[in-house]
């Protein structure tokens, strides 16, 4: 509830909303980016469910901080990581600063930065948590050839 002015009416008019199910939820988001045509796409609490959420792609999700010194390790290597999987149309590689919007989903628990994870095409509510794994271009291709459902060129050979 966010009224601009606060008595007994408004709190009874939030009330019956609530119980007739006519309320949306606030979603902590920033601004959604008018340009998202980069490697790595830009998820905000808004874009969420449009593109996590997606069921016609794969999805590799980083939640990070910007103050976060492993975050800004990492960048590069995800940009790279990006710029390899850029022309897989069922592949989306994103990232999204979990200190400034709500992650939309109970299933993808944000307990420290940088968390990922892969969200299979087939499977959204049961995202696949990166774990035990140095962030390197390696490793998280491996995840991700490990795990994708659907990648149009041949897997390479380790």
């Amino acid at each position: 509830m966010e009224p601009e002015e606060f008595d007994s009416d408004v709190l009874r008019q939030f009330v019956l909303a609530f119980k007739k199910g006519k309320l949306k939820p606030i979603v902590k988001s920033q601004p959604v980016p008018k340009n998202n045509k980069g490697p790595v796409k830009v998820v905000v609490g808004k874009t969420f469910d449009t593109i996590v959420m997606d069921p016609k792609n794969d999805v590799l999700i980083e939640f990070y901080a910007p103050w976060c010194g492993h975050c800004k390790k990492l960048e590069p290597v995800y940009n790279e990581l990006g710029k390899k999987y850029k022309n897989e149309k069922n592949l989306v590689i994103a990232k999204m600063d979990a200190t400034a919007n709500d992650v939309m989903s109970d299933r993808y628990k944000v307990e420290g930065f940088p968390t990922i994870y892969f969200a299979p095409r087939d499977q959204k509510n049961n995202p696949i948590k990166f774990e035990g794994g140095d962030r390197d271009l390696e490793h998280l291709s491996k995840f991700i050839e490990e795990h994708a459902t659907k990648l149009s060129r041949t897997k390479e050979e380790l």
